[in-house]
């Protein structure tokens, strides 16, 4: 089974930035600028947090292939979030399960604001 940032290394080209907090948010940085962290900071601060009967309390879910779990994609294309196969229970309705898990790490990630890794690409080519 992969790590979090090795499940992140895979899916994305290798020319994207990208920012990886904490709980297994990722913030994609399309238009990368200055210092990514504080940039990915903000971006989560203002887009993380979830609230229901809104767009920030949807999510879908993406299972990856062989035993690294799943992604779940939020209301801005941006902001991702990983859980592994060993964070829940496998049950009938997996994707409510693994969905309300996975935003639940990208509201925390969007309230403690953890900066694990930066994948800053700006000068690839």
């Amino acid at each position: 089974m992969k790590t979090t940032l090795e499940v992140w290394q895979m899916i994305y080209d290798p020319q994207m930035s990208w920012v990886l907090f904490e709980n297994g948010t990722c913030v994609v940085l399309p238009k990368p600028e200055g210092n990514l962290a504080d940039q990915a900071i903000e971006f989560i601060a203002e887009w993380g947090p979830v609230s229901t009967g809104n767009p920030a309390g949807d999510f879908t879910v993406l299972e990856l292939k062989g035993d690294d779990g799943w992604v779940v994609l939020s209301h801005r294309k941006e902001l991702l979030t990983h859980v592994s196969k060993s964070e829940v229970e496998t049950d009938e309705d997996i994707n409510v399960s693994v969905g309300l898990y996975g935003r639940s790490k990208r509201h925390k990630d969007s309230q403690d604001r953890v900066v694990v890794h930066v994948s800053d690409n700006r000068d690839a080519t």
